[in-house]
């Protein structure tokens, strides 16, 4: 594979991941836990079935080493999913987690006594400079809403506050989970996918901690429009407008489209009864 395309998709798998969990948590906000858990399975799977070869495979590494990392791992995973919880805005959230390389650049230098070069102190200086403008600009959009009185913003602002604290402890964590990777990977050799399956394999019970979280996203998520029933009410609106601008009735939209019209007729009479079910249990 090309490196280019490599890096490219790369970037658009990161830049179109952070989208959508945007517009996740737009719509469900705290819907973090069941994102992480569906990722974590996935992996798992996938690395049971073509990594660990349904178990038969020995790890490289013993496992003790892996439950350290694990352990790091998933406390990372879970505490940038709460971060989001406490007014964190999306950008703010992965700009934050960007500064990985300052973390990991400070405890190698305490934990591992390494030395860099000045091109690369500089570079460090820069995204930690864009990093703090990114947060202070975060801090003041916070602060500064007009529709909260001055308590609630007081409010707002803890909770940020607390947000960052929480983003700041999942950074050094990480970095401090990749001093820790550095020196296994030294060890026993690099043995990349096996690490990816055993971090996501060891942690899957601990969601069981998080199993209320998880069931009652799943729940909300279960209760989403259908994407396809969206697209025929779009259809059906577009039709009807091109067919009221000609001056023709809906009955010759029906004629026309006999298939789109029933469905939407379908669709209306399920909405009316699910209407007067939520009467009559409220």
């Amino acid at each position: 594979m090309h490196p280019a395309f490599a890096v490219g998709l790369v970037f658009a798998g990161c830049c179109s991941n952070v989208i959508f969990l945007e517009l996740l948590a737009r719509k469900h906000p705290g819907c973090g836990n069941i994102v992480t858990f569906a990722q974590f399975l996935f992996i798992a799977v996938e690395g049971f079935l073509f990594e660990a070869d349904l178990g038969r495979k020995r790890p490289a590494i013993p496992i003790r080493y892996y439950a350290v990392m694990v352990t790091m791992f998933f406390t990372v995973s879970v505490v940038n999913n709460y971060a989001l919880n406490l007014n964190i805005a999306m950008p703010l959230h992965m700009i934050f987690r960007s500064g990985s390389l300052i973390a990991s650049m400070i405890l190698g230098i305490i934990i591992l006594k390494k030395r860099y070069s000045v091109f690369k102190y500089t570079s460090i200086a820069l995204v930690s400079v864009g990093i703090f403008i990114c947060t202070l600009m975060s801090a003041k959009q916070v602060t500064s809403q007009p529709s909260v009185s001055e308590n609630d913003g007081f409010q707002a602002f803890a909770w940020w506050l607390l947000g960052i604290a929480a983003l700041t402890f999942a950074l050094l964590t990480s970095a401090r989970m990749g001093v820790f990777q550095e020196t296994l990977y030294k060890q026993f050799g690099k043995h990349s996918k096996e690490a990816l399956f055993y971090n996501h394999a060891l942690p899957l019970p601990g969601f069981i901690f998080l199993a209320s979280d998880i069931y009652d996203h799943a729940v909300l998520f279960s209760k989403s429009g259908a994407l396809v029933a969206q697209w025929v009410r779009a259809r059906l609106l577009t039709k009807s407008l091109q067919f009221q601008s000609t001056g023709h009735s809906l009955e010759t939209m029906r004629r026309s489209d006999s298939v789109l019209y029933d469905h939407c007729e379908l669709e209306s009479t399920r909405r009316q009864q699910n209407y007067i079910r939520f009467q009559s249990s409220a």
